[in-house]
């Protein structure tokens, strides 16, 4: 009789793991140098943003500044009190069509001034505008915006002497 003999398969054992020699991930390494010099970047930006506008404080004159302060828009009552009036074609009043400036057309939107609209007047220059359009401006602004002229009072002058105050 024949011995049966099984023959029994070799068992394949995992290959051991490759040993760790305490090497970095060089990934890890490259997003850690492109964070810190882009946090560089942004330090370096922000630094420079402060001293130009604390240079730009000290060096700029407190005329400049004053001025700034009386251009930066009325208050609703006082813009309010500005006299307005309804617009005419036919009329030929000077309230309705100021003698100085002939055309009919608002000068921040541009577009004529038809009959029934609103208009506002700006004393001291005389020049009109269209109630919506120059109250925009107004809110921002404190002067006309054709001439420039301020429309705020000098007595707000008063604003330059506590600036220089504070500076000193």
């Amino acid at each position: 009789m024949e011995a049966e003999t099984t023959l029994v398969p070799p068992t394949a054992t995992p290959p051991p793991p490759p040993p760790h020699n305490g090497g970095l991930d060089w990934t890890v390494v490259a997003a850690a140098i492109v964070c810190a010099l882009l946090c560089a970047l942004g330090l370096n930006t922000m630094l420079q943003c402060v001293f130009q506008c604390a240079g730009r404080v000290l060096t700029q004159p407190l005329q400049w500044i004053a001025s700034r302060r009386l251009n930066s828009g009325l208050k609703r009552k006082d813009m309010v009190a500005l006299p307005t009036s309804t617009f005419s074609s036919s009329s030929s009043s000077s309230e309705a069509a100021p003698s100085n400036n002939n055309n009919n057309n608002c000068a921040i939107c541009l577009a004529e001034f038809s009959d029934g609209e609103q208009i506002r007047f700006l004393p001291q220059c005389s020049h009109h505008f269209h109630v919506v359009c120059i109250d925009k401006w107004l809110l921002s602004h404190s002067s006309c915006p054709t001439c420039r002229h301020l429309l705020k009072s000098n007595s707000d002058s008063s604003s330059l002497h506590s600036l220089h105050i504070l500076l000193a």
